[in-house]
């Protein structure tokens, strides 16, 4: 493993990818990333045991990532099943199974984690000890110290950074725009996740300019979201806006009324 690891911290150069690609070179890096970790089959060697890489997200439109990863190693003829297997774990949105999971699949010896959210990777680091990490995350990995720089990573951590947190004023214009009446604004995020505290602090930034009150709801588990959803008053928001925090965008079964492919937050806008 650490063999295989110095080759993909040698070329992080090359796999940490840079504002401004578009979503298919990233995810095309992060495939090569992982690539480095996969021994080729050869007709002359026969393999006991494929390569196993863990993948931990918090499920709902997270699963389209991982689509892509695997559109991209069937890409580089590495068949899922004969030269690696994916181990999948849906922590459902919950942070402490995000680190139940990590550990289990670093004891399980995986030949590294692919992390998909900022947070996941947060705390899939903070969980595990050795094992390589390629994470595909919304908030610069260099701000929140998840790299050195994005020329030379470092450390056991490599990945794609893709823009989420930087647009969240954006988010808010648009929001704007859509509701012109637009008056209050509500958003559930875990304050302890580095990453919703960058994008919520881009959000304050923005309301005033819009004319908008940002109210914030926190919450530490699903649980605590779902709460928090049901004790949303009738009037008391206009609308819901995203943070950088995948919890908010995870499935939760409880809400029998959600339609298929809606999230937990997605019920705010249903009242």
């Amino acid at each position: 493993m650490y063999r295989a690891f110095s080759r993909m911290r040698c070329c992080g150069k090359h796999a940490l990818a840079r504002k401004g690609e578009s979503m298919n070179q990233k995810l095309l890096v992060i495939v090569i990333a992982i690539a480095l970790l996969i021994p080729l089959s050869r007709p002359e060697a026969q393999q006991t045991r494929i390569p196993s890489v863990g993948v931990i997200l918090q499920g709902g439109p997270w699963y389209a990532v991982v689509d892509g990863l695997r559109e991209g190693l069937r890409e580089r003829r590495l068949v899922e099943g004969k030269q690696f297997a994916l181990d999948i774990r849906d922590a459902g949105g919950d942070p402490k199974s995000v680190e139940e999971a990590a550990r289990s699949l670093e004891q399980q010896k995986v030949a590294l984690i692919y992390t998909v959210a900022t947070s996941v990777t947060v705390a899939t680091r903070r969980a595990t000890a050795s094992i390589p990490i390629v994470f595909c995350a919304g908030t610069d990995p260099v701000s929140i110290g998840l790299v050195e720089s994005f020329a030379k990573p470092g450390g056991r951590l490599t990945g794609v950074h893709f823009l989420s947190t930087d647009l969240t004023g954006q988010r808010m214009e648009i929001l704007k725009e859509i509701v012109p009446k637009l008056h209050r604004v509500v958003t559930f995020y875990d304050p302890r996740n580095p990453s919703a505290q960058e994008s919520v602090k881009l959000a304050r930034e923005a309301a005033p300019h819009l004319q908008v009150e940002l109210i914030e709801r926190h919450v530490a588990s699903a649980e605590e979201l779902q709460a928090a959803l049901r004790a949303l008053r009738p009037g008391e928001a206009d609308a819901y806006v995203a943070v950088s925090d995948a919890m908010g965008g995870s499935p939760r079964p409880t809400y029998h009324r959600r339609g298929k492919g809606q999230t937990a937050a997605d019920d705010v806008l249903l009242r």
